[in-house]
């Protein structure tokens, strides 16, 4: 034992010595690897991100305390085309000899090949370059700390940078910040020269972001300067700038004190050669001009059409394309106005939001005949995007069930249709493809299809018969979407027709606030091919086939010892029908029945006219934002119009007793929904990012159960990853089924997510989840949702993710466990399923929330 602990302990040795040579190997004699930077402030060491981020040169990123990015850089050769040559030039032959059946071309090119010279390229981009210290920087990095802590209040703050070696070409940069005391505001003064900035700015001095008393900060200061311009150029001051807001600081060391000033002066004008000082002027808009089809600014001038409509006027370089009122209620700069910036910016996202026009120009010019000197003249430039647009895309695919495919796409877009900026698109998508797990008797190659045909209308209004106006303004920038669209497919699955329709309403009702509003959502599924049911659901049909080996009393149903299709229908009215031994009370019984009720609802049409009503919310600033929240809200009711129109008419009843309309039974149901996302951002491109997610669907009147379009699963790559989609629940059932999914959900997810080193990222999650029946025709506990007992069915996934960030998409590998199964035994749910041979694989494209 001790003779093998040596051993370790030399093994162990020997690899930290590689390791640590291995970091410096690409690091000149003169220089220094950067190993860490300390701050400390007052003599005690921060680790507060928003501090250590403010020193520009930050250590090679590290994952399980390895620099991986480094090693992998340090890996590369730094000149493999020169590498290359030299290993030509080694042997005088062997330039010959490849020569002998490779040309002289093919000769070079094998040196710009990936594996020659490409790789090592790889390894350099997608690696980490050592972090060399530099004094430069360290210094620049010392008055950045600086700078802060003045900003924050310590207007007397000290720092010092020193560079400390920490092994052979290892170093390490110290900075000790002496904060001192802060400083506090203890008076304010305003002088404004301009009389009529004076009396804007005392409208709002009570909503000041500098008070007396505060400890003095600068953004403070910062935000209130354009506080102060933002209403200022709200009320008509057009050239008021950020820059014309001053304040002048009048410090008090003895007391820690700063006496403000602010001064707000005459604009200067230049006047010939000179500047000369005149107070600022509120403006009006005289005029709004609106060109249409500008391709240059050499046409601004040129125009063949004009139309004049409620105080605009709108002009066109060829024939006027669009009908006015569809353009000026896009338009919030309107004459008789004061100057806005509001008004600017919502015109610019309203033009923008009809989406047949590129960004427009918005241009403001004095009112030459304004005597006064107090009018602008606002001339909006809009180029229109093409009016017709077709997008043809091919696409080659392969999956489990779908060994080869060859799939297309076709979509001819139509804008301005009714020259009131709609926009409406058709489109069509086909696809066909090989698949071996499916009877093919005429043994063709393409034996799988799927074809659809699409429409959307798009209007940047309400469409109501009612004016909603007073309720949806136009600043909501609402638009009024019309969707059908029809697919079908072939030998999959059940093969289903699918016809859909939606009319729907979307409106901003406030900055980063979205709602919607599906008036009518229309969904007819028809099966066409039922009678392929326990060939798709194959985990039904062998449980069906092993308890007929000992119930089956019609030999007709058994041939080969197996079931046919048609016997596993028969065997199951034969239970049902008390012809077989098998009673209500045996546990068999259940289940043979269960198997014919969940085959029954699954084969059904289904006919669903709904409405709904989304809300969602994001907090999230761009893209770079990592320290933001989500949250969507749905609530969805089905059945009700149905319900009224059925009552009109004396459609027969269906087999279940339910009401039809058009001779299917119509689902009936409510629904409510709850997603959050809440994403932390510790710097350093570390993210912990957290979901959790609750829905429930409640049949009643004319159902029993939810359609399985709008039930839920669990498992899958975006859900909980230690199962495979569909495969989880419902509770504690053990997901016996080939497509497990109930109408109760919960799901929690947390992952934090950190860079390893290039654009290589990695991720440590934990999902907790899982699917119940509730208020529906299923009663076997094992199912449902049994009150707070049923959180002990909740199940725990965790594992390890790698993703690879494209820019434009991030590619992502999470290799699930399954840390607690609700579907084993009580007492032996943990930790079975964490095991290297039971990983779940989860391939996806960008994160999962």
């Amino acid at each position: 034992m001790r003779n093998n602990l040596s051993k370790i302990t030399l093994l162990f040795v020997i690899g930290t010595i590689i390791y640590s040579c291995s970091q410096v190997k690409r690091v000149p004699e003169s220089k220094k690897l950067l190993t860490k930077n300390e701050i400390f402030v007052n003599d005690k060491l921060i680790k507060e991100d928003r501090v250590n981020n403010l020193v520009l040169q930050q250590p090679n990123t590290k994952f399980l305390n390895y620099t991986f990015g480094l090693l992998l850089y340090n890996a590369a050769k730094p000149n493999p085309d020169s590498s290359y040559q030299a290993w030509l030039n080694r042997k005088p032959n062997r330039v010959k000899r490849l020569n002998s059946f490779l040309s002289a071309k093919q000769v070079k090119r094998l040196g710009e090949s990936f594996f020659v010279s490409g790789i090592h390229k790889f390894m350099k981009e997608t690696g980490e370059a050592p972090v060399l210290i530099d004094e430069r920087k360290a210094i620049k990095s010392r008055d950045r700390l600086s700078g802060f802590y003045y900003n924050d209040g310590y207007i007397r703050n000290k720092v010092t940078m020193q560079i400390d070696s920490v092994g052979k070409k290892k170093g390490k940069v110290v900075y000790k910040v002496t904060t001192g005391k802060p400083y506090y505001i203890d008076t304010i003064r305003k002088t404004i020269e301009t009389p009529v900035i004076d009396s804007l700015y005392t409208l709002q001095e009570s909503k000041t972001l500098i008070k007396k008393g505060d400890r003095y900060n600068f953004e403070k200061f910062n935000n209130e300067r354009k506080r102060i311009t933002q209403h200022l150029r709200n009320n008509g001051v057009y050239h008021f700038q950020e820059s014309n807001v001053k304040y002048d600081a009048i410090y008090d060391d003895s007391l820690q004190k700063i006496n403000v000033n602010l001064k707000i002066e005459d604009r200067y004008v230049k006047n010939g050669d000179s500047l000369i000082k005149r107070p600022f002027t509120i403006y009006k808009i005289s005029r709004v001009n609106i060109f249409t089809n500008n391709t240059s600014k050499k046409e601004r001038n040129q125009f063949n059409d004009s139309a004049t409509y409620k105080n605009f006027n709108i002009y066109s370089a060829g024939k006027l394309k669009y009908k006015p009122k569809a353009i000026t209620n896009a338009i919030f700069i309107e004459k008789g106005k004061l100057f806005s910036d509001n008004d600017r910016t919502l015109t610019s996202k309203s033009l923008s939001n009809l989406k047949v026009f590129n960004y427009p120009n918005i241009e403001y010019v004095e009112d030459p005949n304004d005597s006064t000197k107090t009018s602008l003249i606002a001339n909006i430039y809009l180029m229109s995007k093409p009016k017709y647009i077709w997008s043809p895309s091919f696409d080659v695919t392969t999956s489990d069930i779908q060994q080869f495919g060859i799939s297309g796409r076709m979509s001819f877009t139509w804008r301005n249709l009714f020259k009131r900026a709609e926009i409406f698109e058709l489109s069509a998508k086909g696809n066909i493809g090989s698949s071996k797990d499916l009877a093919n008797p005429n043994d063709v190659f393409f034996n799988i299809s799927e074809y659809g045909l699409e429409g959307k209308l798009s209007f940047p209004r309400i469409v109501f018969p009612l004016n909603t106006r007073n309720i949806i303004k136009k600043e909501m920038l609402p638009t009024t979407n019309a969707n059908i669209g029809l697919t079908s497919q072939r030998n999959i699955g059940l093969d289903k027709e699918n016809l859909t329709g939606v009319f729907s309403y979307n409106w901003i009702p406030k900055p980063k606030h979205t709602l919607r509003f599906d008036l009518l959502s229309v969904q007819f599924i028809k099966n066409l091919n039922p009678e392929n049911y326990f060939n798709v659901y194959s985990s039904s049909y062998n449980t069906l086939n092993n308890f007929a080996q000992i119930y089956n009393v019609n030999p007709d149903n058994i041939v080969n010892n197996n079931l046919t299709t048609q016997g596993a229908i028969n065997f199951i009215q034969d239970v049902q029908n008390g012809i077989t031994s098998l009673t209500p009370n045996d546990n068999e019984y259940k289940i043979i029945r269960s198997i014919g009720e969940r085959r029954e609802r699954l084969i059904e049409n289904n006919l669903i006219v709904s409405s709904s009503l989304t809300f969602f919310r994001n907090t999230k600033a761009n893209l770079l934002d990592n320290n933001f929240y989500s949250i969507r809200t749905k609530i969805e009711s089905a059945g009700n119009v149905l319900s009224l129109l059925a009552d009109t008419k004396n459609e027969p009843l269906s087999t279940n007793g339910n009401k039809t309309m058009f001779g299917i039974e119509y689902s009936q149901y409510i629904k409510g929904e709850v997603d959050f996302i809440k994403h932390w951002d510790f710097g350093k491109k570390n993210t912990l990012a957290m979901r959790a997610f609750a829905g429930l669907a409640v049949p009643y009147g004319n159902a029993q159960s939810i359609p399985f379009s709008r039930s839920y699963f669990s498992g899958g790559s975006n859900d909980n990853r230690g199962w495979q989609a569909y495969t989880l629940g419902p509770g504690r059932s053990g997901g016996i089924n080939d497509f497990n999914e109930a109408n109760f959900k919960l799901a929690y997810s947390l992952e934090y997510r950190f860079r390893v080193g290039g654009n290589f990222y990695s991720a440590f999650f934990a999902d907790i989840g899982n699917i119940w029946n509730v208020f529906d025709n299923v009663t076997d506990k094992n199912y449902t949702f049994n009150g707070l007992s049923s959180f002990e069915d909740l199940a725990f996934g965790s594992g390890i993710g790698l993703r690879y960030d494209f820019n434009f998409f991030v590619l992502r590998l999470d290799l699930g466990y399954k840390a607690y199964d609700p579907g084993r035994e009580v007492g032996d749910r943990w930790m079975k399923g964490i095991n290297f041979s039971k990983t779940v694989l989860n391939f996806g494209i960008n994160y999962p929330f």
